[in-house]
C-alpha cells in the first residue's frame, strides 16, 4: 500500500515572552495580518491560509516565568502539515498506529481537525485537515462568536471517526465544530482564568 502524505507544509507556532514584538515583526517581514489574537494566543497569516504562524504567550501563561518544562520554553511549539481530506487524515494516522506511532492529542480546532505527534526528541507536529473549503468559510468562523469562547478545540476520538468513514459516512457529517461545545480539558485549563 502506498502511504499518505501531507499536500502541504501549513504553519508553525512558537511559544514566546515577547507576545507583541513577535506579531509586529513576523506583520512587518511577512506583510502578513492578524485573523485572531486574545491574550494568550494569536494567529497571522500572508496568503489565503488561514494563519501561517502562531504564538502563545508563555506571559499569558506563567507570568513569573517559572516553568522550566520544555512546553515552557521559547522556541518552536510545533509545526504542521495538510493533508486533502479527513479520510486522508485518518487512513494515515492507521498505518501510523500500526507501526506503534499514535498522536498525543487529537483536536477539532474548528478551523482544522488535526491530530498532534511528538517525534523521538519530542519536536511536535500538528497533521490537518482544514474544516472548510474556502478561507472566506474559515475566516466567518474565526471572526464569529464562539471561536473566542473556545479557540482551542474539542477532542475526539480518530479510532471511531475512522470506523464511520469506513463504514460509509460522509466527512461533512465530521468537518464542522458546534461552536459551544466544551474546551479540550488536555490544554483548555490553560485558557481558564
Amino acid at each position: 500500500m502506498s502511504r499518505i502524505k501531507p499536500s502541504k507544509f501549513a504553519h508553525v507556532v512558537y511559544r514566546t515572552r515577547r507576545f507583541t514584538e513577535m506579531i509586529e515583526w513576523y506583520g512587518k517581514v511577512f506583510d502578513s495580518k492578524v485573523q485572531f489574537e486574545n491574550p494568550a494566543l494569536a494567529f497571522l497569516t500572508y496568503d489565503d491560509e488561514h494563519h501561517r504562524f502562531a504564538f502563545v504567550n508563555l506571559d499569558f501563561f506563567d507570568p513569573a516565568g517559572k516553568l522550566v518544562s520544555r512546553q515552557g520554553a521559547v522556541g518552536v511549539d510545533h509545526v504542521a502539515y495538510t493533508y486533502d481530506s479527513l479520510t486522508d487524515l485518518l487512513e494515515n494516522y492507521a498505518v501510523l498506529k500500526a507501526m506503534g506511532i499514535t498522536p498525543y492529542w487529537p483536536l477539532h480546532h474548528g478551523v482544522t481537525i488535526s491530530l498532534y505527534y511528538a517525534d523521538p526528541d519530542g519536536n511536535q507536529m500538528e497533521f490537518q485537515v482544514d474544516s472548510y473549503p474556502t478561507i472566506e468559510q474559515t475566516n466567518q468562523f474565526m471572526y464569529g462568536p464562539g471561536y473566542a469562547e473556545n479557540p482551542l478545540g474539542v477532542e475526539f476520538d480518530p479510532d471511531q471517526w475512522l470506523a464511520r468513514l469506513r463504514a460509509g459516512e460522509p466527512e461533512s457529517n465530521f468537518m464542522v465544530r458546534t461552536v459551544h461545545q466544551p474546551m479540550s480539558e488536555f490544554r483548555g485549563s490553560m485558557f481558564k482564568s
